[in-house]
């Protein structure tokens, strides 16, 4: 690591990130961190910290998946090379000058691309790679994560991101490099005049909104809804505040300080619509305007966060919570409207609620399961539409994450915030709020609590500490959690589930380092390893006849766990 440290210290590189290297200088445990690793790429692309080193997002490391994913493209022949990339960007910093780099290398190998003028949602970059028919997609964004990071995620053909397969693949390539520093670069203006890469907007915003009027199934609503939106300073402002104004919405206030697309998120600790802090200048508009409804969108617009009023206050909904209200306004309407098939099914991952299968069950539609991760919803979409088995109709997961319409192929804020509005606005022409009707819910289905504990583990040793806790579980598979018998034990590793009877089943799923747990009341938990952030997650939902039995149940289980 010394050795790769003293490398870079020798090349020409940016004057920030020697700055950056010469104060590290001393520090042998913060060299390491930086050179241990390259930032790891996977089916969730790549994500880390901003800054200098091989473990950091910095121009070196976006050319070197760059290369990668330009060779992956040329042994695909040269059809895949005129078919191109498509290349979006949230409003984090460099964003847009790592998407340039991203050109530049892909067209030192003359592969086509297609690059955003200005920053646009991740959903709109999975619509634009299948609009354009191109071979691949790009966005460089890190989500929901703090200002301090960015990220490179590669979607394929279909709009989906890359699944096991295609990753492995451009990882291979990316592995055969051996000297970041020489990868070969093309001037994005000489590239331009010779077509190879063109820049791209508003032809591809009209059409994407075109798409998005589709989603409007329902004429009896309330349009004076009053609505408060927020980017959170990213890139969800231009596709969800034309949508609401095209969905004939007119009462739409803006959280003007948070329509700013800053890198920095000045407004908020955090850019995770998740987080009640993100919501708080939303909820103060809302009380200052009476608004009904607060809609939130995270900086590349793929997750969306909800707030409903609550008599004098505002409350949050979980994502568990608002895709069971989505799911059931979806099948309430298109059985009133006779659009119903009878081969729906809804797609759901292993750990999101189980509220949504049992109202999909309701309407006699079947519920898939899939491992977290929505490349995995997008890969059974696909499938789906190849075989006729099923017809798609929702799929979601808990962390905020919604699709309804598969011209995009990942979950979609700018979609799901239209839907929302029409939700909300079509119980509200009914007298109910969305709370009201969730009460109707859990008291058809029972009151089903969910919660998620993330264990911080950052650098070398967080992550083999990770590793070391789904071994621990798995060397002593408890028998009982909180008293409850533990009556079934899925590890996705092995692809096998145990019974309590001694028996197995096996999981028909790819393999991921997780365990779940499924107790003899219904309850459930799961730990897994983040994928994108240095994090083991716990996951518990449970189940019970009233709010306070299901609280309490919850609080149990976590005590008896962590």
């Amino acid at each position: 690591m010394q050795a790769v440290y003293t490398t870079w210290k020798k090349r020409e590189i940016p004057e920030n990130l020697l700055v950056e290297l010469n104060s590290i200088s001393k520090n042998e445990k913060l060299i390491e961190d930086r050179f241990y690793q390259y930032v790891s790429f996977g089916t969730g692309g790549m994500r880390g910290i901003l800054g200098a080193g091989t473990n950091r997002i910095n121009i070196y490391t976006i050319r070197r998946v760059s290369e990668g994913l330009a060779r992956y493209i040329e042994s695909n022949g040269e059809e895949a090379k005129k078919r191109g990339v498509v290349i979006a960007y949230d409003t984090r910093h460099f964003s847009q000058e790592f998407a340039v780099e991203t050109a530049s290398v892909l067209g030192a190998h003359g592969i086509s691309s297609y690059i955003y003028i200005e920053s646009r949602p991740t959903p709109q970059l999975s619509f634009t790679v299948r609009e354009l028919n191109a071979f691949a997609g790009v966005v460089i964004t890190a989500s929901h994560n703090p200002k301090q990071y960015n990220g490179f995620k590669v979607y394929g053909e279909d709009g989906a991101q890359l699944v096991p397969s295609g990753a492995n693949a451009i990882i291979a390539h990316m592995e055969q490099i051996e000297d970041i520093f020489e990868i070969e670069t093309r001037d994005i203006n000489e590239l331009e005049s010779q077509g190879i890469t063109k820049w791209i907007l508003e032809d591809l915003d009209t059409q994407f909104s075109s798409h998005l009027l589709t989603l409007k199934e329902n004429a009896e609503i309330d349009l004076d809804l009053r609505i408060v939106y927020s980017p959170l300073h990213g890139a969800g402002l231009v596709p969800v505040r034309e949508g609401l104004r095209q969905f004939g919405f007119t009462n739409v206030y803006l959280v003007e300080e948070q329509a700013v697309q800053d890198g920095d998120f000045p407004t908020v600790s955090y850019p995770n619509p998740e987080e009640p802090d993100a919501f708080k200048m939303a909820m103060e508009l809302g009380e200052e305007v009476g608004a009904d409804l607060l809609l939130a969108t995270d900086p590349d617009a793929d997750r969306l966060g909800v707030a409903v009023r609550a008599g004098d206050r505002y409350e949050l909904l979980t994502g568990n919570q608002l895709g069971a209200l989505l799911l059931h306004y979806i099948l309430q309407t298109q059985m009133k409207n006779g659009t119903l098939p009878a081969n729906g099914a809804i797609i759901k991952t292993i750990v999101t609620a189980e509220l949504g299968a049992k109202i999909a069950a309701h309407y006699n539609i079947d519920t898939i399961n899939t491992l977290t991760g929505f490349k995995y919803i997008a890969e059974k979409i696909e499938e789906y539409e190849q075989s006729g088995q099923y017809s798609y109709l929702f799929g979601y997961e808990e962390s905020y994450g919604y699709l309804i319409k598969t011209f995009v192929r990942d979950k979609d804020a700018v979609q799901v915030a239209l839907k929302v509005a029409e939700m909300a606005a079509a119980y509200a022409k009914e007298g109910k709020t969305l709370l009201a009707v969730l009460n109707e819910l859990s008291e058809e289905f029972g009151y089903h609590k969910e919660a998620l504990v993330s264990q911080v583990f950052e650098g070398k040793d967080g992550q083999e500490e990770m590793q070391a806790i789904l071994s621990r579980f798995r060397e002593n598979i408890p028998i009982s959690i909180a008293g409850i018998p533990v009556i079934r034990v899925e590890d996705y590793l092995t692809g096998e589930a145990s019974l309590a009877d001694g028996s197995k089943e096996e999981i028909l799923l790819p393999k991921e380092n997780v365990l779940k747990f499924v107790l003899e009341n219904g309850s459930w938990i799961a730990i897994r390893p983040s994928g994108t952030e240095p994090k083991c997650k716990y996951y518990f939902g449970v189940v019970a006849d009233t709010n306070d039995a299901a609280d309490n149940l919850l609080a149990d289980l976590k005590s008896a766990l962590l």
